[in-house]
């Protein structure tokens, strides 16, 4: 009995030997995640982040080699608040914590500033949802994104406005941020290009909750159409004011307020055919399955629906680890030249970027809302 006893503890002790061996063995791979978790876009900031998580997770669930050697994937994630300054921050602290790859930011206004600190780095940033066209065209080989920018979106919206909707007379408001104003320059652009005109200009800020004095200055000058660039936060509550001002016109915006978010934001300002919006990408019906199979996932694993950019930064992740395995290396030295050459088949469609790293053929989707749900128009480029 006393030599048994002095043999359980020897095999206990060899046997955690043994797995610690095995996890000595495990390769872990830092991948970061930037997006606002606080603040008025924390909703879709979220969303960006766990479409990253949950790429991360199926991987790990899957197993993942990279160079004959099994990798665990570890997600570090960010909290930028939307604000330039703090994701700037957010981004060297993600440099010197030692990540290989970042998946963001949200916003153009956080991720053109980050996107310099990761280039001096030699990091690869994919972003899944910024859209400005500045972003990529710094010259950094570092940057890329895996969505239409607003040069297309806000052309595409611009004519629709005019061609289709019969809009004539059209108000611009933006929001002031690298996103807001671009995407509203953009479209003003695809306004005038179709013919139409652009009776007032106005700007407010992503934090603003009272635009009575600018809804009211738009209401003398009767415009078929008011478009908004910013996000869903503050088109919400200009929707309700709108409707209190008794301004009939129809709502434009880009993928800031094509969100899941926006019906409960807009309450019943939100109207029937009231809205048009555009999201920067788009999938066509071959895949529409597997879009709707990774909405059922997400919210089984989250408890919440999609808002918005989940799904490509689910891809975006996919597609750098993709990258990795055929450059057989997680350094970003080395596997940068096989993200630049991607064609990944992702959820959203391939995955492949032109020289300066923003998607090819790049789709973008028109939706409106109806019976306070989101229902989609066309699938366009």
């Amino acid at each position: 009995m006393q030599f048994k006893s002095k043999m359980i503890p020897l095999a206990g002790a060899l046997a955690f030997a043994l797995a610690g061996g095995a996890a000595a063995q495990e390769q872990v791979i830092k991948i970061g995640s930037v997006a606002p978790i606080t603040g008025t876009d924390a909703h879709m900031g979220k969303d960006n982040e766990n479409g990253a998580r949950m790429a991360v997770e199926d991987l790990n669930a899957k197993g993942t080699t990279i160079g004959g050697k099994k990798v665990k994937f570890q997600l570090l994630a960010e909290d930028d608040a939307s604000d330039p300054k703090q994701a700037t921050a957010a981004a060297q602290k993600l440099v010197d914590a030692g990540v290989v790859a970042v998946i963001g930011h949200l916003n153009s206004g956080t991720t053109i500033p980050a996107s310099r600190i990761y280039a001096n780095a030699g990091i690869p940033q994919v972003s899944p949802s910024a859209t400005n066209p500045k972003y990529t065209q710094q010259g950094f080989k570092t940057a890329f994104r895996v969505v239409a920018n607003d040069a297309q979106l806000g052309q595409v919206l611009g004519q629709y406005a005019v061609k289709t909707l019969g809009g004539k007379s059209v108000a611009v408001i933006d929001d002031r941020t690298a996103y807001g104003q671009g995407v509203a320059d953009e479209f003003a652009k695809g306004v005038k290009a179709a013919g139409g005109s652009i009776v007032a200009s106005q700007y407010t800020n992503n934090k603003a909750t009272d635009f009575n004095s600018i809804l009211t200055s738009i209401k003398a000058k009767k415009p078929d159409i008011i478009f908004f660039g910013g996000m869903d936060a503050v088109g919400g509550p200009m929707l309700r004011q709108m409707k209190q001002l008794g301004i009939n016109a129809k709502f434009m915006g880009g993928d800031g307020i094509c969100t899941g978010s926006l019906p409960g934001l807009a309450g019943t300002a939100l109207g029937d055919n009231q809205v048009v919006c555009a999201e920067a990408g788009g999938v066509p019906e071959a895949r529409r399955k597997g879009v709707e199979d990774f909405r059922a996932s997400y919210k089984k694993r989250f408890g919440v629906e999609v808002v918005y950019t989940a799904a490509y930064a689910y891809d975006a992740t996919n597609a750098v680890v993709e990258a990795m395995k055929k450059a057989n290396s997680w350094e970003p030295a080395k596997y940068l030249p096989e993200l630049a050459k991607s064609n990944y088949p992702g959820i959203t469609g391939t995955i492949a970027f032109d020289a300066k790293g923003d998607i090819k053929d790049g789709t973008l989707t028109l939706y409106t809302f109806r019976g306070g749900k989101r229902e989609m128009l066309a699938v366009t480029k």
